[in-house]
């Protein structure tokens, strides 16, 4: 993205759009205070975080006995519910489904190809399914404290060990049969992210005409075979981001508020909830919705406006698709193509 003298003034920069995820998959009951259960606590924690200011939606479904549902008959039931409930907010679903173990001793992993292609199918459809691009290691609690983790299921060694081993399958046989699954159902995909090499996979996606509409990402800053939490990494791989993209910030634990409040400043979007964090200060916990609220604070304190729903839906381009490769790259800010014999750098064609 690039930067003007004035492109830190708050008013020029795009309204605030904050990314909820209330419904933690990695958590047991216990382990959080504001973990739902029941599908009526599920579509409340929707509610409660859009009242206190998100507009998106990130969404997993626990199973009454607490453990994430795999089941998309729940899907769909709690998609139908929140169309009612929340129909202002962007709803996400999360790629993984669920990763979290079966039972103590268990694997933390993500589904298989063909269980996550089911999201494809959802009825009613989500506005976003997130997707990740390349396998890689997701040791979520490498960048933990023990404090962080003090009295919750992951401070179990058979539980730590898990999810320190965790590994996100994503090769081409997936990534490409899911983005042409969701363009198919209308389902705008929301890349996660790890690192730039991933984002330089989704830009020569588009530069091969694999993959045109908007380009909704997170930067996933967690560690553990992930972007970390320097603050240069962050600036960096905001300055890769193509001009038309949207980008949220994503961080875990104590570090969410610091890395959001950098994003914040800087125009770009940001994510909170019980799934990344559980601490407003150190030893001192925090729940989803009052984790929106101090966004909407550091916002507030910086004079940045927060996106409503409908502003959101437009900020994140929702329904929009592109007809080729060359209208994609000029909606995203990105130059053309390499011209057959062309020399040099390529400019954006200009009318004469």
């Amino acid at each position: 993205m690039h930067f003007f003298d004035d492109s830190l003034y708050p008013e020029n920069q795009e309204k605030l759009v904050i990314q909820a995820a209330p419904y933690g998959p990695e958590w047991l009951p216990g382990d959080a205070d504001d973990l739902p259960l029941t599908m009526d606590e599920h579509v409340q924690a929707a509610v409660d975080c859009y009242n206190a200011g998100a507009t998106v939606l990130h969404i997993h479904v626990r199973e009454l006995d607490g453990h994430g549902s795999k089941r998309m008959s729940m899907f769909n039931e709690l998609m139908a519910r929140l169309r009612e409930a929340v129909p202002d907010m962007v709803l996400q679903i999360g790629g993984s489904i669920s990763f979290a173990p079966e039972d103590e001793g268990g694997d933390a992993k993500w589904l298989s190809y063909d269980t996550r292609h089911m999201l494809a199918d959802i009825t009613p459809h989500p506005d976003q399914v997130t997707i990740a691009i390349n396998t890689n290691q997701m040791n979520i609690v490498e960048l933990f404290d023990d404090e962080d983790i003090e009295g919750t299921s992951i401070a179990k060694p058979t539980y730590y060990k898990a999810y320190r081993d965790m590994v996100v399958e994503a090769g081409p046989d997936f990534y490409l049969e899911h983005l042409e699954r969701l363009r198919a159902s209308g389902i705008q995909p929301h890349f996660q992210l790890a690192n730039l090499s991933q984002l330089e996979t989704v830009e020569r996606l588009i530069r091969k005409g694999v993959y045109n509409g908007p380009l909704v990402l997170n930067l996933v800053a967690i560690g553990g075979g992930f972007t970390g939490r320097h603050p240069a990494d962050l600036i960096e791989f905001i300055r890769r981001v193509p001009d038309g993209a949207v980008l949220t910030v994503e961080a875990s634990m104590r570090a969410v508020a610091p890395m959001n409040a950098i994003g914040i400043a800087l125009g770009t979007h940001v994510r909170v909830g019980n799934e990344d964090n559980l601490w407003r200060h150190k030893g001192e916990r925090i729940s989803s919705v009052a984790q929106v609220e101090q966004m909407v604070q550091i916002a507030n304190a910086l004079g940045r406006e927060i996106a409503t729903g409908p502003e959101a839906k437009k900020i994140y381009k929702i329904g929009e698709w592109y007809s080729d490769t060359d209208e994609t790259l000029a909606q995203l800010g990105m130059v053309p193509n390499r011209r057959p014999g062309r020399r040099g750098s390529m400019l954006r064609d200009v009318e004469n």
